[in-house]
């Protein structure tokens, strides 16, 4: 079997590297305390964009730090309501897609809501209030200041937010809400319904933001990961701080959130993926105690995975 982490075995016990920090679950229930204070000032306008099956319509609201996130929002016609939902979440640096990578589900009969992570290629606010992308550095954002500062705690929290505001609208059955979503989508995916329990199935692919210290012990901080080896080498060249730094992530390290998870799981992973390892993904997986299952590409890399979104869709048609 190709490989280039552990053997399969090996990945199927292996339970991460980063550490957690102590006081993890009370910094998670601060920040959704915080969270589920704000009004979120929703605010729902039409698009431009015309299909005869479904409303494409523009969903705005308040998040943490006072940023206005923007979702795409699609709402099949003429279907029983309530009815299904599903949010899809994009990979980093990029935005929410084009309408019509939506229509599948809406033609399923699901209701669909596309997040545009703050601060990078859509059109959400980023913390500081700056529209467009800012996305260089997004791991390590925070890192010098206090934990409640770290760019990544703020888009988790804006996942887990549209999730609420998802099962709060009239035309959706909020017993049967999902997520999905690759690279970082499929990381947001897991930190949403970690943080949102009330989803009722994820099916995240390859996910990102699992398990640094081993993505940086095995020499791949490179492509999305980059920025961890740039903040050493400019901020921490003697790796003084090593240990500070990983402790620090471990607030943003989805690993640490699965055993959150009450819905069922589904995850795609790619055995030779050298941007976001089979054993880092596997740290999050194997941490679920919710029902789950993985769906494993042995020749794969990081990239679209071979019909898992066909799988993907036959899941959420499962809620």
């Amino acid at each position: 079997m190709p490989t280039i982490d552990m053997p399969l075995e090996q990945l199927s016990m292996y339970t991460g590297r980063n550490p957690k920090p102590a006081d993890f679950d009370a910094y998670w229930e601060r920040a959704l305390a915080e969270m589920k204070g704000i009004d979120p000032a929703l605010e729902i306008v039409e698009s431009d964009f015309k299909v005869p099956g479904a409303d494409c319509l523009h969903l705005y609201f308040t998040g943490v730090g006072g940023a206005r996130i923007h979702a795409k929002y699609v709402r099949p016609k003429n279907v029983q309501e309530p009815h299904p939902a599903v949010l899809q979440f994009h990979g980093y640096a990029h935005h929410s897609g084009d309408w019509i990578d939506k229509l599948g589900y809406a033609a399923a009969g699901f209701s669909v809501l596309a997040m545009d992570c703050r601060g990078q290629g859509g059109s959400s606010e980023d913390k500081g209030g700056t529209k467009g992308t800012t996305f260089r550095g997004h791991i390590v954002r925070g890192l010098d200041d206090h934990p409640d500062r770290l760019l990544f705690r703020d888009i988790f929290l804006d996942a887990a937010q549209l999730a609420g505001i998802a099962m709060s609208l009239p035309e959706v059955d909020a017993a049967r809400v999902g997520a999905i979503g690759g690279s970082q989508g499929g990381g947001l995916a897991l930190a949403c319904a970690a943080l949102e329990p009330r989803i009722r199935r994820a099916a995240p692919s390859v996910p990102f933001l699992c398990d640094y210290r081993r993505v940086w012990e095995m020499d791949l901080a490179r492509d999305a990961y980059e920025e961890l080896r740039t903040y050493f080498r400019l901020f921490d060249p003697q790796h003084k701080r090593e240990e500070e730094i990983f402790g620090r992530l471990g607030y943003i390290d989805v690993q640490h959130l699965a055993d959150r998870i009450r819905g069922d799981v589904m995850i795609g992973v790619g055995l030779l993926d050298t941007v976001c390892p089979p054993s880092t993904q596997f740290a999050a997986y194997n941490k679920i105690v919710a029902e789950k299952r993985l769906e494993i590409y042995h020749d794969y890399v990081h990239e679209r995975l071979a019909d898992f979104e066909d799988k993907a869709l036959q899941f959420m048609l499962g809620m």
